[in-house]
């Protein structure tokens, strides 16, 4: 069930009734499974922006491999047609930024009238925000724009399974995973 929710916002009443338990006992199945690392609680960041915001923290399972089995994605072709190959994606990137230990902080952002930032980012007192894409050749979204004016982001990183770097604008630059470092 974990896998089905890969990448989403957690939410412990529908977790519960697809598991036929209580909220707390679903609640505790998570932390365990986050305790043991095979989880990763990615925390919202929520401040006073005038807007509402999410406050659920998102899951992803943080072994690809695992999650891959999971949800039986046998091979890359496999991947490549599979409704959950983003969100498989992004989880990917987010584990790998984390673990490279630069940042100690990290979120993402969302409000419930649907702008977002898959992951926020701090190092000395600047705000840097990253949108994980599988595009081609990602472009600039409205909701990156009111993620760079609403959370005033020093830059924003598009991370995308490509091989060049280039900039959208002055403050987004889109960036291989393999540049990521």
């Amino acid at each position: 069930m974990c896998a089905h929710f890969h990448g989403q916002i957690w939410n412990s009443a529908e977790f519960a009734r697809s598991l036929g338990a209580s909220e707390p006992t679903a609640r505790r199945y998570l932390d365990i499974l986050s305790s043991a690392f095979v989880i990763r609680q990615l925390p919202p960041w929520f401040e006073n922006t005038k807007k509402r915001q999410v406050k659920a923290p998102k899951i992803y399972i943080r072994d690809s491999g695992l999650l891959h089995s999971l949800l039986s994605i046998a091979d890359a072709a496999t991947l490549e047609s599979h409704p959950r190959s983003g969100a498989s994606w992004e989880g990917f990137v987010i584990d790998q930024i984390i673990r490279m230990g630069r940042f100690r902080e990290a979120y993402f952002w969302a409000t419930h009238s649907g702008a977002s930032l898959d992951l926020l980012l701090f190092r000395g007192g600047r705000r840097i925000g990253v949108e994980i894409k599988r595009d081609d050749a990602p472009g600039v979204t409205k909701s990156m724009r009111v993620a760079l004016h609403d959370l005033r982001l020093s830059r924003l990183f598009v991370v995308y399974p490509g091989d060049r770097k280039y900039d959208l604008d002055r403050h987004i630059r889109v960036l291989p995973l393999r540049d990521i470092g």
